[in-house]
């Protein structure tokens, strides 16, 4: 009983565990819209979800732009609010639009760096901030409890590592953005030059 109550308190439980689902979710979701587009005959709609996809994604790259104050309108928090759901619902129509198709390399590359993209950027919103406070929180309970510092520090050492973890997030999210706006960029560049004109 004490090890079920360990695993539900722990940063791993409380926070990793959510948002893997919550990113699992963003994959089934897809999935599901995809079939049902091929269930209603209405593949060809999937074909230009990447178009509105792209541009919400786009758009919600505003937050990072006020952040290095290359724009200085706008408040950031609400910012922050708009770039989460329109990344996710963003990448759900490019997700949408990729399909389970496998006609070209170029464009699932760009698949995955937008996945990877969407899992660091979960990781760094969601989790660090309230894994701070969380071990933070834990760590006074434990103080209170009357244990050493050190005996402290052994109990929180798993959650103690996962937050080290966790710290490195933009070491992955922001090349990441990079490597999938070139590709995303290929590709449409690619489909443009390749494109049936006559």
């Amino acid at each position: 009983m004490a090890s079920t109550v360990g695993v539900k308190r722990s940063l791993l439980g409380r926070e990793v565990l959510p948002l893997a689902l919550l990113f699992a979710g963003l994959v089934l979701a897809a999935l599901l819209l995809d079939a049902l587009l091929h269930r209603q005959q209405l593949v060809w709609v999937g074909r230009y979800l990447g178009i509105p996809g792209v541009l919400l994604i786009l758009i919600s790259m505003r937050y990072s732009l006020r952040k290095r104050k290359y724009v200085l309108s706008g408040n950031p928090i609400q910012l922050l609010k708009r770039h989460k759901w329109m990344a996710w619902l963003g990448s759900l129509l490019v997700l949408v639009h990729a399909g389970i198709h496998f006609n070209a390399i170029l464009p699932w590359l760009a698949v995955a760096a937008m996945l990877v993209n969407v899992a660091s950027g979960l990781t760094g919103t969601y989790l660090l901030g309230r894994a701070r406070s969380h071990l933070e929180a834990r760590r006074q309970s434990l103080l209170k409890q009357g244990l050493g510092a050190e005996e402290v520090e052994g109990q929180l050492l798993w959650d103690s590592s996962t937050l080290d973890f966790l710290k490195h997030w933009r070491v992955v999210h922001l090349p990441i953005a990079l490597v999938f706006a070139t590709l995303a960029l290929a590709h449409l560049l690619s489909i443009f030059l390749f494109w049936g004109w006559r």
